[in-house]
């Protein structure tokens, strides 16, 4: 049946070519590409690109022939047309790296987990106030998906009332080829902190919660004991501090019959109705990813995302970056959604494997 909703218009980029100048710094993970690509369209202009690996900046250059290879951070750091540093560095090199780009007086913006300790939190949160400067970090699940944004602008359009819980599952698959830092509980975050991250920034937003507590939490190595610094399983239950709460699980148990990297679903329940998102896969359909269903007083609808929300947080964040404002994602937000993440995982009961 057809819905009485409207959508909001499609981003375009926000600045002229050669407006907003930023580079990449730290390629060890691949989420660095889908971050530049997002700048790039919203019309920033990648400018250099460093790391100890020629291959992975040969790659980045390939694709972006107007960036030069950088010889060094310092030299990123040391280039006053450059407004902001993209990285996806080791997880536990991030949090240090965006103090020295703070410290130059750039922006900054990591791939998740940005932050692996309290420690870290401490010290960005320190710079941001010493600098002014911006900390952003790419919770991708929600502000790269399309069916995360639309259910978004549902929320927003009091489709299912008051938000309740949110529950979010991350399963991903681990693969052949993954560095040595993937199985170092120290270095990745664990599991909680790593891929949880994007599940405890999303039960913040839709909920509109600024922060909460971990009621339980849990992780364990369950299938990996060749690799005993993996952790394959986590979940955690969190009470938010306006009432509501979300449940996350997370896991490395995608199995091979599934054709892409895992079956991330959220279950969002208000008290008007519920939304399903389907992110990545309709299983035994050809609907493909990106699917919304929703459930409200009036009926049953399905959305299909692809082409109707585009990726507005990074146009917003390069206006933040030239503007001083909080468009993309407020600093507290982002600080909030990392902070549950290290607790949960610090809590978290280690379940026998």
């Amino acid at each position: 049946m057809s819905h009485p909703y409207t959508f909001d218009p499609l981003p375009e980029p926000v600045v002229e070519p050669g407006e907003f100048v930023f580079a990449a710094v730290g390629l060890d993970h691949g989420h660095i590409h889908g971050m530049t690509e997002e700048l790039v369209r919203a019309g920033g202009t990648l400018s250099a690109v460093f790391d100890p690996d020629p291959a992975k900046v040969e790659e980045i250059i390939a694709r972006y022939p107007q960036a030069r290879a950088a010889a060094s951070e310092q030299e990123v750091l040391d280039d006053p047309a450059i407004r902001l540093v993209a990285s996806a560095a080791v997880a536990s090199d991030r949090a240090p790296l965006g103090v020295r780009v703070l410290d130059a007086g750039k922006d900054y913006f990591a791939d998740k987990p940005a932050l692996t300790t309290l420690d870290d939190l401490q010290a960005a949160r320190a710079a941001v106030a010493r600098t002014g400067g911006i900390f952003a970090v790419y919770y991708g699940e929600r502000v790269h998906s399309e069916a995360a944004l639309l259910a978004g602008q549902l929320i927003e359009r009091g489709a299912i009332g008051r938000v309740l819980q949110v529950v979010s599952f991350g399963p991903h698959r681990v693969g052949t080829g993954r560095p040595d830092w993937f199985y170092d509980p120290a270095r990745y975050g664990g599991i909680l902190c790593d891929i949880g991250s994007h599940n405890f920034e999303q039960m913040l937003h839709y909920t509109g919660a600024t922060g909460g507590r971990i009621a339980s939490a849990t992780v364990a190595n369950y299938a990996h004991a060749d690799t005993p610094g993996l952790q394959d399983f986590g979940d955690a239950h969190v009470v938010l501090d306006n009432g509501t709460s979300g449940y996350v699980r997370v896991d490395w148990f995608t199995p091979a019959g599934l054709d892409v990297f895992g079956d991330g679903r959220t279950l969002i329940l208000g008290t008007d109705g519920y939304l399903e998102l389907r992110k990545y896969v309709d299983i035994t359909t050809d609907n493909g990813g990106g699917q919304v269903l929703l459930v409200d007083q009036e009926g049953q609808y399905r959305f299909d995302a692809a082409g109707k929300t585009g990726f507005p947080f990074f146009g917003r964040l390069i206006r933040d970056s030239l503007d001083r404002t909080e468009t993309a994602m407020t600093q507290e937000h982002a600080f909030a959604a990392a902070e549950l993440s290290i607790l949960a995982q610090q809590q978290a009961e280690v379940l026998a494997g």
